[in-house]
């Protein structure tokens, strides 16, 4: 399956992007699309290329062939600075906050380049992130791991971008913490924003995704609606699992 949306609502483009670390590539020829207001998930078993290929999409690592398109614009191997600026956002699984900074502060380093309304875009995003608000003075560091996780993504959202990467957010939460985290990415599509997210959790992951890619050995094996993903006996019996 191979999905063919309206070219005006994508807002990032992959075509056949090969990258890696330096020695033999860890992803190879690797093609997707992420649409506006839309959840797209990159599911696959460990050591498939998923964290890699949101670092080459995001200008942390190299590409070495194929392209990356932001918004219809060239954004391959552009550096990291340079494709927020083109209103593309990646949050990684570790390091995302400043743990000795308080929420407030964190968010304020996230609109760094702003020309203006800090002070509004963070009422904003309290309003979207509530857990956010009573703990506004509190250093991230003291917040619970699924705190930590939404402030990251708030973070990201301060300068407005039209795509945000997602790397395993909900990695070391509880199942609780899960679902309310995944209800907050939900709350983050509906406001217009394509959100791409790499998750360990398969059957949680196209349970809440639009569109599903399934990644094997740094290749792209399988990609459709989620749900759809979800009742493809390959995909339940070689990726995901059958419930007992």
């Amino acid at each position: 399956m191979s999905e063919v949306p309206d070219r005006q609502s994508v807002v990032l483009r992959v075509e056949g992007v090969t990258a890696g670390y330096g020695g033999a590539p860890i992803i190879e020829n690797v093609s997707l699309i992420v649409r506006r207001g839309k959840i797209t998930a990159i599911v696959g078993p460990n050591g498939a290329g998923k964290s890699t290929l949101l670092k080459a999409i995001a200008g942390v690592i190299r590409v070495s062939s194929g392209h990356v398109y932001v918004l219809d614009r060239e954004g391959t191997n552009l550096a990291p600075e340079k494709l927020v600026r083109m209103k593309l956002a990646y949050v990684p699984q570790v390091a995302n906050t400043f743990p000795d900074l308080t929420v407030r502060e964190n968010l304020e380093m996230g609109g760094y380049t702003r020309r203006g309304g800090v002070s509004e875009r963070i009422d904003e995003l309290c309003e979207l992130f509530g857990d956010l608000r009573s703990s506004i003075r509190r250093k991230a560091g003291a917040l619970s791991g699924g705190q930590r996780s939404m402030l990251a993504m708030a973070r990201a959202l301060m300068l407005d971008p039209e795509v945000m990467l997602l790397d395993e957010p909900s990695a070391g939460l509880s199942p609780i913490l899960q679902r309310l985290l995944w209800e907050q990415i939900e709350t983050v599509a509906a406001t217009g924003v394509g959100v791409c997210v790499v998750e360990q959790n398969t059957r949680r992951s196209l349970r809440h995704a639009d569109w599903g890619y399934v990644m094997v050995l740094g290749k792209n094996r399988l990609d459709g609606p989620a749900a759809q993903l979800l009742d493809d006996d390959e995909v339940i019996d070689l990726y995901v699992g059958r419930m007992s």
